[in-house]
């Protein structure tokens, strides 16, 4: 048995990010970018206009003022996606629109509420300061500029960017594929309605989708009953993933068979169970190469467990550097005891309170218990040598979604 935080430098160890692909930047979102972006042009291209109003020369509106207004001669009008045919000169104007390219002579635009036009002159209400209302060539990017860094976690605004730079697809990082089995004979799948002595399977649903919130892909493979030869043959279906995923099979149970498989078919076996509850028995190793963790059987070990182990290696593999959860400081709301040696993760909800963070535990924190998971936005970090936390005393929380930063009303 080794600590926590050996076997997840352990594991860490055997992953590395996957290959690259090229895909339609609609489909980027939420990936890991492969390849540095350099902008090709400036953006914008061109000096252009911010406001509907008038291309002027900024001498021309001197004094200008609501009670003493000049007048200025309109000489061309200029929508947006045309370019000015004519050159402002001394006592002229150009009636522009937003986005249209200032024009040559012109350095400064008048915004329309600022004016009144009569025929063709417009009557000019304030005085105008160089290069007001003006957006400048390369003012957002410039040409070569570094834009998106490699390994950039891309959001909605980074996918805008690659649009305005013309970068219809790009390299990414892959997703894994995620072979997930579950076993037991006392195993059924989810449409049938469990007989005496038997459950749902359950497990390779929260998986699935612990799988699908980390960016990958899961495979579903089905139940494999107590029998070392099924268990043997999923494995082996197994193979073509970039992971394997199983739950149950791994304590020390007479039909517990996945640790021996993993140690008589794998490459390697790492390690076998680990100091923390809940989610001891939990056994890491290769099979033909590909990584292969055995989860426990029990609902809320193999959730802990993945939120420990399974999802930073995960996101390692799709290219990601910040591959934790985030770990908060918050006010325990009642008293907790427990043994020394193990590190225990009990799950909590954690509230926001003026400036400060509350936890409070599900209630009963069986390993069974899957509905202390369901109202859980937290586990409360208790390390292996530590057996008490006093009411109102600071503890450490791993967050386990970002539900703290919603607001149920908008505060303005």
């Amino acid at each position: 048995m080794i600590p926590v935080e050996k076997a997840l430098k352990t594991i860490l160890a055997n992953f590395q990010p996957l290959g690259l692909e090229k895909i339609n930047i609609l489909e980027a979102l939420g990936r890991v970018i492969g390849e540095n972006i350099l902008a090709p042009r400036n953006i914008p291209s061109a000096n252009n206009s911010a406001m509907d109003g008038y291309a002027v020369r900024y001498t021309d509106t001197k004094g200008a003022t609501k009670n003493k207004p000049l007048r200025l001669k309109i000489i061309e009008d200029i929508p947006a996606g045309k370019v000015a045919l004519k050159k402002i000169k001394k006592g002229e104007a150009s009636r522009i629109m937003t986005g249209a390219v200032i024009p040559e002579g012109a350095d400064s635009v008048i915004r329309q509420e600022d004016t009144l036009k009569n025929g063709r002159t417009v009557v000019i209400y304030t005085s105008a300061k160089k290069g007001e209302n003006i957006r400048f060539a390369g003012e957002d990017v410039r040409k070569g500029e570094l834009v998106i860094k490699k390994g950039s976690f891309l959001h909605s605004a980074d996918i805008g960017m690659l649009a305005a730079l013309g970068k219809a697809f790009i390299s990414v990082y892959q997703k894994p594929r995620v072979a997930i089995i579950s076993t037991g004979d006392e195993l059924v799948d989810i449409e049938i309605a469990p007989p005496p002595g038997k459950i749902v399977n359950s497990n390779s649903y929260s998986l699935a989708a612990l799988v699908m919130e980390c960016g990958a892909i899961p495979i579903m493979l089905g139940i494999s009953k107590d029998k070392r030869t099924d268990l043997q043959e999923k494995f082996k279906t197994a193979l073509h993933a970039d992971l394997i995923l199983s739950s149950g099979g791994v304590s020390v149970g007479d039909f517990d068979f996945v640790k021996n498989i993993m140690g008589e078919i794998g490459n390697a076996m790492h390690f076998w169970q680990v100091a923390m509850r809940p989610g001891k028995p939990l056994a890491f190793g290769t099979i033909e190469g590909i990584p292969l963790f055995g989860l426990p059987g029990n609902p809320v070990s193999v959730m802990v467990s993945f939120e420990q182990f399974v999802r930073p290696s995960l996101l390692k593999m799709q290219g990601h550097t910040k591959i934790f959860r985030q770990n908060i400081k918050a006010i325990c709301n009642e008293e907790i005891q427990k043994k020394a040696g193990f590190k225990h993760f009990i799950r909590a909800v954690v509230r926001k309170e003026k400036n400060k963070y509350i936890a409070t535990t599900t209630g009963n924190q069986g390993s069974g218990i899957l509905k202390s998971m369901v109202a859980a936005n937290g586990l409360i970090v208790m390390g292996e040598n530590q057996t008490q936390i006093k009411k109102g005393e600071w503890v450490t929380v791993q967050l386990l979604d970002d539900s703290l930063s919603w607001s149920e009303s908008l505060q303005i």
